[in-house]
């Protein structure tokens, strides 16, 4: 009499090999590390420029400022430029890129409304992902804190072919992450490394504090390539529809002060127009040295770290402002010449 056969799956299907992570590194490492005398052989993609020389491949940058200066009217406009094509001021776009803009703030009829002022064409290089539609759509709130939110949106831009990532902002699509907190920056940092590494550039929109600077750690400033910082214009006054502010670099490794001087820009839509007009021209740093002073910012030291530059800059912008005869000094600090 025959015995009935009883399958047994571990007879038949072989167990999988154990991976080795640490055999696995060690060849990676082995491939990787290269001799001096060979790293000139040892090649990466190019980064490729975005935005003039200031703005590549990769890049991670911040547009900050006090709230309701126009910092999300410049942040659209360099992503309707980049993905439309053109100038952007005096820079030009190289080619069209693909542009996702994150909106955590504005209201959806808003933002329709201003990419209709801002935009010059039709054209699908640009996306939106807003807040409001995500939550009527999709009953989800959206907080990159969040490690799972984090990677779906990196899959997103790598599936999508994203260029340019645009944060807007930090404050609200980052909740729960304290600010001032350099450590809780960890739980961003790796994943804008990874975008990084994808060639994915990124632009956080963020509030200046009280004090004039980027609220929030200083930590986050160390893995960015350039920093651009909006003041109020002189003699802005109000303008109901628009913004008027002076946009100038707090920090730029890419690109010198000659190719990126302060500018200010003017975003004006009237009401019976569906375009915005917007305009902008270059201001020396002479000009931002004298509206510090008139603001009240008048120590060597305060003074340099408001305009990004070292002490012995603002020593030569003062001396010449003496030469010229509108500035004198009052102790330790810088004041005015009032005539009479």
């Amino acid at each position: 009499m025959s015995t009935a056969h009883i399958y047994d799956p571990s007879l038949s299907q072989p167990e999988a090999p154990v991976v080795d992570l640490k055999t696995q590194w060690i060849e990676h490492l082995s491939k990787a590390i290269c001799p001096a005398s060979k790293l000139a052989t040892v090649s990466v993609p190019d980064r490729e420029p975005i935005l003039g020389e200031w703005f590549k491949q990769g890049d991670l940058g911040f547009i900050f400022g006090p709230r309701g200066l126009g910092k999300t009217w410049l942040a659209m406009h360099i992503g309707r430029k980049c993905a439309e094509g053109g100038n952007v001021a005096d820079w030009s776009v190289r080619k069209p890129r693909r542009v996702l803009y994150v909106d955590g703030e504005m209201a959806l009829d808003s933002i329709r409304e201003r990419d209709m002022a801002l935009s010059t064409e039709q054209t699908d290089e640009m996306s939106y992902l807003q807040h409001e539609a995500l939550f009527h759509g999709e009953g989800k709130v959206l907080n990159l804190t969040d490690p799972f939110v984090q990677a779906a949106l990196l899959h997103y831009c790598q599936q999508d072919k994203i260029e340019l990532l645009i944060l807007d902002n930090l404050s609200c699509l980052f909740t729960g992450m304290k600010e001032n907190d350099a450590d809780a920056w960890e739980q961003v940092l790796p994943w804008l490394l990874n975008l990084r590494r994808n060639r994915i550039a990124v632009v956080f929109i963020a509030h200046a504090g009280r004090n004039g600077f980027m609220r929030g750690t200083s930590r986050r400033e160390d893995a960015a390539f350039w920093i651009i910082q909006l003041t109020e214009a002189k003699d802005a006054g109000e303008i109901p529809n628009g913004a008027k502010f002076v946009a100038r670099f707090a920090k730029n490794r890419n690109a010198t002060e000659s190719h990126c001087p302060p500018l200010e820009w003017n975003f004006y839509k009237p009401q019976e127009e569906t375009r915005a007009h917007v305009s902008w021209k270059k201001i020396s740093t002479s000009q931002i040295f004298r509206q510090m002073i008139e603001e009240g910012v008048c120590s060597a030291k305060d003074i340099a770290e408001e305009m990004g530059i070292s002490k012995g800059q603002v020593s030569k912008l003062a001396k010449r402002a003496m030469n010229e005869g509108w500035l004198k000094k009052d102790g330790r600090e810088y004041a005015l010449v009032i005539p009479g």
